[in-house]
């Protein structure tokens, strides 16, 4: 498994290479500055749009611009805006959520660059089912031109497209949603079974109900998915949104200074002050962090979103690539940035050490067969504002099972990261008094941990340790950190707290719960079931058009879609058995994925969108003189029209 996670890395460092970025950019500016602004076209005339003002039930499609645009929304607004913003913020700071604006406003222009080119070649041969993609793009159009090139492309993109479905669109959304549950919710009945390295039955209960919830979407294809996203996507950003907003008023004094320090630190101007459990960082690792996580939750340059616009009833190519332009906009640039704002107003990403050992306890740092590691004895009680954050009794110790924790180690300069502090990372262990069910079933303690149940059984209540892991300091080059004479530079202990680990969405909801206790428990878990099976339907969509494009028409490909949704369905729950253990294992597997789709994609935007830009700059002028029939009612229902 090593080896494998090895290679991945490896090639993650050439597709997400800083020139894939650079292009990115670069290629939203182009296509910004072609369509004269198009993003004021984008929340203008696409708002006319998808309140039905153009429909036309006889246009070919198969469901109508609100419900095209609910559907790729309901890709983009998932646990992106939750766990990958809170990820962003937590290793890149403040200045990560300046880039993400950055993509906000270029994406706007990508998506409708995008879905312009496909909705010119979408494939309506059967007009109520069609399809479409950058796959059909650069397959008609190099075949038009007598070549076979574009087949070849076109299955090379297919393959990125079903490889970032499985990862981001299915396995990164699963497991955040068993995390983040199990976090906060014990499951009758499963609560007390033995939990493995590899195995938690908890979380693989919790995906096998996500399973059963979105196969019994996906089976009935995008008329479904289009129905199901058209109610359930206003209702989650609904719900999400105004909560946000009632913590960001509670917190609305310290708003402006936020966002000037998230500018600030996005141009390097400023830099944001180490210290809590932020390690700190450079401009790029901030700029890295806030295209990535902007690219994966508004999917802009990936090629995906024009699969969802394609199958909308729509005779104007342009319109619905107009539409388009508003998934970044209300992706990125209103719920990410709400979610940011709350982790940043909370004080969650820079959060204070949730217990301390005192300064007469030993604390010794040593190195096991080439990586360091700690020992430490009992932990203390949590502190009391962490007690009044998590709700726990002024009696109770505060911790619990399995509780991912770590403390903050100084070593030599990262090269890459601009930051000596690192995490020393580890799990709560509970002993429990000897006269009830003890979770220390190991053959063999240590001596911390033979101390821990001896104090168990004098003070009969729970004592607990942490379990600390080995970890190999690298300087980002791959090398250890040595001293002039060949010797190991021996890591030094920053400060004695012990921080909890909150990765993905829990960081969120410890945000949330930092300003009303409680609140975070309930919201995030909810936004998170929603927000995970709304992408997770879509992203399904996605993989299965790539399935099409393969297979063509007829038996093979209704059995090969068949095998496909069956194997989606399966991979929903086989990534919550436990194997994964940290957002850290799943963020390098979608980011395979998202690179994958980027380095495919891009050059096909190039290639064609002249086509693009010379059909937008018609359809407006055209717009402009007045030419359009509008329907007189602006009533919205999201319905089809007659």
């Amino acid at each position: 498994m090593e080896d494998i996670n090895s290679f991945v890395k490896n090639l993650n460092g050439i597709l997400f290479h800083d020139y894939v970025v650079y292009a990115l950019l670069l290629t939203g500016v182009l296509f910004t500055l072609w369509s004269g602004f198009g993003q004021y076209r984008a929340l203008t005339h696409g708002v006319a749009v998808i309140r039905g003002k153009y429909d036309k039930k006889s246009d070919p499609g198969a469901i109508n611009h609100f419900q095209a645009l609910s559907a790729a929304l309901s890709a983009t607004v998932g646990l992106g805006n939750i766990a990958g913003v809170a990820l962003a913020v937590a290793l890149g700071g403040p200045g990560a959520i300046f880039w993400m604006w950055i993509i906000g406003i270029l994406g706007m222009a990508l998506k409708m660059t995008e879905v312009t080119q496909s909705m010119l070649h979408r494939n309506i041969d059967d007009p109520s089912n069609p399809h479409g993609g950058p796959m059909f793009v650069v397959d008609i159009l190099l075949k038009n031109r007598g070549g076979k090139l574009g087949a070849s492309i076109g299955g090379l993109f297919c393959l990125t497209l079903i490889l970032s479905a499985i990862t981001g669109g299915n396995m990164f959304q699963s497991w955040n949603v068993a995390s983040v549950t199990t976090r906060y919710f014990e499951l009758p009945g499963l609560s007390g079974m033995k939990v493995t390295e590899n195995y938690n039955p908890e979380t693989l209960a919790i995906g096998i109900l996500l399973a059963i919830i979105v196969g019994a979407v996906i089976i009935g294809g995008i008329k479904r998915i289009g129905a199901v996203a058209g109610k359930l996507v206003p209702l989650m950003c609904g719900f999400y949104l105004f909560f946000g907003l009632i913590v960001l008023l509670l917190n609305v004094g310290k708003l402006p200074g936020l966002l000037m320090l998230i500018i600030s630190s996005g141009l390097g101007l400023e830099d944001a002050e180490v210290g809590g459990a932020f390690l700190g960082g450079t401009v790029g690792m901030a700029a890295l962090w806030g295209i990535k996580r902007a690219l994966f939750s508004s999917e802009a340059g990936q090629g995906s979103a024009p699969i969802a616009h394609s199958a909308a009833k729509c005779d104007e190519p342009v319109r619905e690539g107009v539409v388009a332009g508003l998934e970044p906009f209300i992706d990125t640039l209103v719920v990410c940035t709400i979610t940011a704002l709350i982790i940043l107003s909370s004080g969650a990403w820079n959060r204070e050490a949730e217990a301390v050992f005192p300064d007469d306890i030993a604390i010794s740092t040593s190195l096991v067969e080439g990586q360091w590691t700690i020992s430490t004895p009992a932990l203390p009680q949590k502190t009391d504002d962490a007690k009044r954050i998590n709700r726990v009794s002024d009696g109770a110790a505060g911790w619990s099972n399995n509780d991912p924790v770590f403390m903050i180690i100084e070593a030599q300069p990262h090269k890459k990261q601009g930051t000596n502090l690192y995490r020393l990372e580890g799990m709560v262990h509970a002993f429990n008094p000897s006269n009830s069910e003890s979770t220390s079933d190991d053959a063999k303690l240590s001596d911390e941990e033979i101390q821990a149940q001896q104090l168990a059984d004098q003070t009969n209540q729970p004592v607990y340790i942490v379990r600390w892991k080995s970890h190999d300091l690298l300087d980002g080059d791959g090398k250890r950190f040595t001293a002039e004479d060949g010797t190991q530079i021996v890591p030094q202990i920053r400060d004695r707290g012990i921080y909890v680990s909150y990765p993905g969405a829990q960081l969120t909801a410890h945000a949330f719960d930092r300003v009303i206790p409680g609140l975070g428990k309930w919201l995030v878990v909810i936004a998170a079931w929603l927000f995970a099976i709304s992408t997770m339907i879509s992203w399904s969509y996605y993989g299965e058009q790539g399935i099409h494009y393969f297979f063509g028409k007829g038996v093979p490909c209704e059995i090969a879609v068949v095998t496909y949704r069956i194997s989606y369905t399966l991979l929903i729950a086989v990534s919550t058995i436990g194997f994964i253990k940290t957002d850290h294992d799943l963020d390098m597997w979608t980011t395979l994925g998202l690179g994958a789709m980027l380095v495919a994609n891009i050059p096909i935007m190039w290639i064609f969108g002249a086509q693009s830009m010379k059909a937008y700059h018609t359809y407006m002028g055209k717009l402009k003189r007045g030419e359009f029939e509008q329907h007189a009612s602006t009533d919205f229902t999201g319905e089809d029209v007659e």
